[in-house]
């Protein structure tokens, strides 16, 4: 029996530190750095780095020298005839005889090296491969700032939605009580049955707000989950706590942080989408210019009129060539111009955008600065009111229970208290939320 007890035990105690070893806990800064890692849209845009390096080295190799070789084997099912004048021959003037030049099978081997010698072309690529390779690492440096943003809200949400199923249950609790002793009073004949339901309509109601709250609970950690790269029914845990969470959150140094547009990383996408457009233009210029390439083969050949090209001692002649090839664009019929006036046309358009985007970055720091320091005074607003909702909520219970107040009173008082409950807790959220727009704005990432 004791034996029995003791595995017993066991077993319980390995399913328990298994449940928690299943259970993945997480702060916020650990949510941000595992979402960083494993977010979907953080790893393809780092394979996005990956495959604009291995076309930057494509562009660069295709101006380096290329060595290419070929096997060529004919046979001749019918070789074909020639005439020539029979006379070549001693044969009569005006008469002419079949001839058959060359073996009925050949073979050939040759290899090929080539190399751009001047291309104008290539230089203009070998600059936008490095752009290139510079625009999508913009990219992922965008996108860890977007899955970072992500990754707080969708923290938040559940820290929200944790926080008020945890009021709205206290709530419940307290009401009935309240209904519980006021039915016990109406019983008595002390007071009249509106008052008790009265209690029952705002019960019934709270009950309701709990139900969905459980519901946008399960949903906001699917979607905290799926921020993370996690599956949605994963098992997780937060560790942080929102009202200690929106007190780290709030900084006056962030809004005296420099405007720096140059900084941002939309200024940096915007710039570098100039810097393309200026490539573009440039390209179409070289277009214009002569290319000049090389290059030298060797090979060998053999000849039969039978398949003997794989014996010993079939004979073969070798031949080697050296070369250039230029290529001097004289007329396209305005086709250039016009593609490179194209070109220009849209390089000023480029321009015109990255003004733009300065106006509008410009405007949505001071926005965001705005919107971060209205959230901080919001919060100190809201707080305050609570209290205040709170003090007046249980002096209306003790006047209610002493006849003092009517129902309609306590509910009047119940219903300013649950709305400051959620405002307050909108406020905490809206904290952190703002907090992190405002960092996302200014590429400025304060732990």
């Amino acid at each position: 029996m004791k034996n029995k007890l003791i595995l017993f035990f066991s077993l319980i105690s390995s399913i328990v530190v298994f449940s928690q070893e299943d259970n993945q806990s997480f702060t916020l800064q650990d949510a941000i750095d595992y979402a960083l890692e494993h977010n979907r849209t953080t790893k393809n845009a780092s394979r996005d780095i990956e495959a604009a390096k291995k076309q930057k080295w494509e562009t660069t190799a295709s101006g380096l020298p290329q060595i290419s070789a070929s096997v060529d084997y004919q046979n001749f099912l019918k070789q074909q005839v020639s005439v020539i004048p029979a006379e070549f021959f001693g044969g009569n003037p005006g008469e002419f005889n079949e001839v058959i030049f060359g073996t009925q099978q050949s073979a050939n081997a040759f290899i090929t090296l080539r190399q751009k010698i001047f291309d104008g072309s290539y230089i203009v690529a070998l600059q936008s491969a490095k752009v290139f390779l510079e625009i999508s690492e913009n990219a992922k440096e965008k996108t860890d700032l977007e899955v970072r943003k992500a990754v707080i809200n969708a923290y938040g949400n559940v820290l929200l939605a944790k926080e008020s199923v945890s009021i709205l249950e206290r709530n419940i609790g307290v009401l009935e009580k309240n209904l519980n002793e006021t039915t016990k009073i109406f019983e008595n004949g002390l007071v009249e049955e509106e008052s008790v339901e009265q209690l029952q309509i705002t019960l019934t109601s709270v009950k309701s707000s709990l139900g969905n709250v459980l519901r946008l609970k399960a949903l906001a950690y699917q979607m905290f989950n799926m921020t993370l790269g996690l599956d949605i029914n994963e098992k997780t845990e937060l560790l942080d706590n929102l009202e200690n969470l929106t007190t780290e959150n709030i900084s006056l140094n962030l809004l005296e942080v420099s405007s720096d547009i140059q900084n941002t990383i939309d200024y940096k996408i915007a710039k570098n989408n100039t810097r393309v457009k200026a490539l573009q233009l440039k390209l179409e210029k070289s277009k214009a210019l002569p290319t000049l390439n090389g290059f030298i083969n060797g090979g060998y050949s053999a000849f039969n009129n039978e398949f003997t090209f794989a014996d010993a001692n079939q004979r073969w002649f070798g031949s080697s060539l050296v070369g250039v090839n230029l290529n001097i664009p004289i007329f396209s019929s305005g086709a250039r111009n016009a593609s490179t006036q194209r070109a220009q046309i849209n390089l000023e358009k480029s321009l015109e955008d990255l003004t733009e985007t300065e106006q509008k970055l410009k405007f949505q720091i001071a926005s965001a600065k705005s919107k971060y320091q209205f959230a901080m005074e919001d919060y100190e607003n809201k707080k305050q009111n609570l209290g205040l909702a709170e003090r007046i909520e249980q002096k209306n219970q003790v006047k209610f229970l002493e006849g003092l107040a009517s129902s309609f009173d306590l509910r009047q008082a119940q219903t300013q208290l649950y709305s400051s409950q959620q405002e307050f807790l909108q406020a905490m959220l809206d904290v952190i939320n703002n907090k992190a727009e405002l960092e996302t704005v200014l590429n400025t990432v304060n732990n």
